[in-house]
């Protein structure tokens, strides 16, 4: 299994929960698409974090797994990741991202 891991930022002027709503409901049907995909999981911070004193470096992380290096290079390529990509201008600072190409090592399952 090959993950592609993006922990991401919301972009500049969006409120958490403009940003979770739109995260969930209109980005994640249009990824969910992703030729190849095998799991979509979106891990939303939680917002009363936001009030701490511990402040998150990210305001969330998605995981996309698939089979092998080969299916995520196809879906790189795909129409459906594109749209994926395009839509992200609308929620996510493209400036404050991190991503993660990996092989999961599973220790406990």
């Amino acid at each position: 299994m090959v993950k592609l891991i993006y922990c991401l930022n919301r972009r500049s002027g969006l409120l958490v929960e403009e940003f979770q709503s739109y995260w969930r409901e209109v980005h994640g049907p249009i990824a969910a698409k992703i030729a190849g995909l095998r799991r979509y999981v979106q891990s939303h911070v939680l917002p009363s974090t936001y009030a701490s004193t511990f402040v998150p470096p990210y305001d969330g992380v998605a995981e996309l797994w698939f089979d092998d290096l080969e299916s995520f290079q196809r879906a790189v390529a795909s129409a459906e990741m594109m749209a994926a990509r395009e839509d992200e201008r609308n929620f996510i600072d493209h400036g404050r991202i991190a991503i993660l190409l990996s092989e999961e090592k599973v220790i406990v399952g």
